[in-house]
């Protein structure tokens, strides 16, 4: 068990130095490590972690937390949560001390302006890896794209597509 646990709180410290944008865009990583090779839980199950957190209130961070919990229980969700956690929060604290010091600086803003595209790149694969664990008919897909949209080209509260794309899959459409 301890094992399991310091590799937990290893892996998660280095996702969390890795996590530009927070810990949504590491989900293709988590997903690698905890299913593929560690193989502690299915494609689907992580999916349903991924979908719990997300309609919960709170960090994008209680992904990290509901993994640790599936994999070594409630020690596995501190350690995990305080892997993830702790390193970037560090890093941070010494990182905004230098970057109030050069706030007029060329180089930050260049920085800031290639921080922006390579976040949305990662929060786009990781859409695409769940998409591809929780669609398992064209019907899941056909969902997955009505909601893309609407969440895009509308101002509908995300929760209302999470209880529908609910009650299609409750009435065996999805």
């Amino acid at each position: 068990m301890i094992l399991l646990l310091l590799s937990l709180l290893g892996s998660f410290a280095l996702f969390s130095l890795m996590a530009v944008g927070g810990a949504i865009t590491l989900i293709p990583e988590m997903h690698h490590y905890v299913v593929e090779s560690h193989h502690w839980m299915s494609g689907q199950e992580f999916a349903a972690l991924f979908a719990i957190a997300q309609a919960a209130p709170g960090p994008n961070v209680l992904v990290v937390s509901l993994i640790g919990w599936k994999v070594a229980g409630l020690a596995g969700a501190c350690v995990a949560t305080v892997g993830m956690c702790g390193p970037s929060s560090l890093l941070c604290y010494y990182v905004a001390r230098l970057w109030q010091r050069w706030h007029a600086s060329p180089w930050r803003r260049a920085i800031e302006r290639g921080l922006a595209p390579l976040t949305i790149g990662l929060v786009a694969g990781s859409a695409m890896l769940m998409s591809e664990a929780a669609n398992q008919h064209w019907s899941g897909w056909l969902l997955c794209a009505a909601s893309t949209v609407l969440a895009w080209r509308t101002c509908v509260n995300p929760l209302w597509l999470l209880a529908g794309g609910a009650l299609l899959g409750f009435a065996g459409w999805i």
